[in-house]
């Protein structure tokens, strides 16, 4: 049974520790104590142990192993021996038990760590596999996105074109008409037009099958509210965008008004709600009528503003005109009574020096009364400010002043720091006619292109000189290429180019 203890070991035990030995020599227990390690040698009976030699070299081992045992026990007795043997199989159980827990244990981690493994590498690829579907959504993204790109730089390209061009003058009318007021006329025909659309509720469209809370006059009520209400904030916007709109700002007013639109009809799709298409082009039609009726405003203030300019300067001449006719007129007056005293006094000499001064007045008279007649008559001049305006810019301009010097005097007033360079002076009886070639001429460089009554342009002299020729042909006396401008060298240091001060 076990935990019983072997009767074959306990016979040995017993009869080794009674004294008992061996009568022969041979049958001696091989390896046993010499005598005297333990006291006397205990005798064993031939009956009770009897070992064959033959079988002393198969139990050596075990011999040995209960020499050890018996070491270990060091002289227990039967009991304690019995004990002790229990208590060594029952850890040896135990120990087995726990390498077969910690053996289970280890197989388990292992087969877990292996399923996480598993698991993770599973994850990993099905990351891997998304992380590549987002990669090639967001190269599709990067496709769209930059055709979206592409697309709105050629649009605000366009746009910033169209304005640079409205800004330079260079208009495009939505509808050509004659003057503001036609353009009026047609703003408050329209305006109308408008009114009635919305008087007679075509402003928006929608559903009429539209029920509230199961009621279909409700339903409609809540939908005729909801229209109303999205009306308003579309004229709201489309108002404002009268009120504020620029000639060159145009598309982008009419772009917000349909952005508007779109976003109503998105808000009221449960309905269907949206702004009527007649009543969205008639305010359309109502914001370029009037961006068009602002620009033509300004065109005819600018025309309006020249037109005084020119009346100005017209006025200033015929003033000098009026100044100079009496006074040649006094002149002439003067040598007629000079040669009738002559005259009465018999003096020669005096009357014909007072008839040639009365021939050169008259004849200064007649010519000035022939000018006076024409009304495109005067000096083109050609002038530059370095130290003002920088180098190959001049000023083309024109004057009926009989004088011309005296306008281009007062052009180096106080508003320039330097005094203007003259480089021609062109008298002509169609000044008017020759200074407008020379604008168109030198229309692209113009500097100031909102105003063409300025007459800077950025060119070299000697281009205008060369358009003078072909233009004034004999007329053009003198022309200086080069811009002296004394004062601005003067004021300037040599080494530097700036104002020594």
């Amino acid at each position: 049974m076990p935990g019983e203890p072997d009767p074959a070991e306990m016979a040995i035990h017993n009869a080794w520790w009674s004294g008992a030995r061996a009568e022969h020599p041979a049958d001696t227990l091989v390896g046993a104590p010499p005598d005297g390690a333990f006291g006397a040698a205990p005798v064993l009976p031939a009956e009770t142990l009897v070992v064959p030699a033959a079988a002393l070299e198969d139990e050596a081992s075990e011999v040995e192993r209960l020499r050890a045992w018996i070491a270990r026990t060091q002289g227990m007795d039967a009991l304690q021996a019995q004990d002790a043997v229990r208590r060594l199989r029952e850890e040896v159980a135990e120990a087995r038990a726990a390498a077969l827990s910690d053996a289970e244990a280890i197989r388990k981690v292992a087969r877990d760590e292996a399923k996480q493994r598993k698991d993770e590498a599973l994850s990993a690829e099905q990351e891997a596999e998304s992380a590549h579907e987002e990669a090639e959504e967001s190269q599709e993204e990067v496709v769209r996105s930059r055709s979206l790109l592409a697309e709105l730089t050629a649009r605000i390209t366009v746009a910033e074109e169209a304005a640079l061009l409205q800004e330079a003058g260079v208009y495009a009318y939505r509808h050509v008409l004659a003057d503001a007021a036609a353009y009026r006329a047609e703003l408050d025909a329209v305006q109308g037009a408008i009114k009635d659309l919305v008087k007679n509720g075509q402003a928006m469209t929608g559903s009429s099958q539209w029920a509230s809370d199961g009621s279909a006059a409700e339903g409609r009520r809540t939908a005729r509210d909801l229209s109303k209400l999205m009306l308003r904030a579309y004229n709201a916007e489309a108002d404002n965008a009268v009120l504020t709109v620029r000639p060159h700002r145009l598309d982008s007013f009419v772009d917000r008004l349909d952005k508007c639109r779109e976003t109503i009809a998105k808000l009221g799709a449960p309905m269907e709600l949206r702004v009527a298409d007649a009543y969205h082009e008639a305010r359309v039609r109502e914001l370029r009528l009037t961006a068009d009726f602002l620009r033509k405003k300004d065109e005819e203030k600018e025309a309006e503003r020249a037109t005084r300019t020119r009346e100005r300067e017209e006025a200033a001449a015929q003033k000098e005109l009026d100044r100079e006719l009496e006074r040649l007129r006094k002149e002439a007056h003067r040598c007629r009574t000079a040669l009738e005293r002559a005259r009465k006094r018999d003096d020669l000499d005096a009357a014909g020096k007072a008839e040639d001064e009365l021939g050169d007045a008259e004849e200064q008279l007649a010519a000035l009364t022939d000018r006076a007649g024409q009304v495109r008559a005067g000096h083109v001049y050609v002038v530059s400010n370095v130290g003002a305006f920088g180098a190959d810019v001049v000023r083309i301009g024109v004057t009926r002043r009989l004088d011309p010097l005296e306008e281009i005097q007062e052009l180096s007033g106080a508003a320039v720091p330097f005094a203007f360079d003259v480089h021609a002076v062109v008298r002509g009886d169609d000044a008017v006619g020759l200074a407008e070639r020379l604008h168109e001429r030198f229309a692209e460089a113009r500097i100031n292109r909102v105003d063409g009554a300025r007459g800077f342009y950025r060119v070299a002299p000697a281009r205008v000189r060369e358009a003078l020729v072909e233009f004034a042909g004999d007329q053009l006396i003198e022309f200086t290429d080069e811009q002296a401008a004394p004062e601005w060298r003067a004021s300037t240091t040599p080494e530097t180019g700036t104002n020594a001060n």
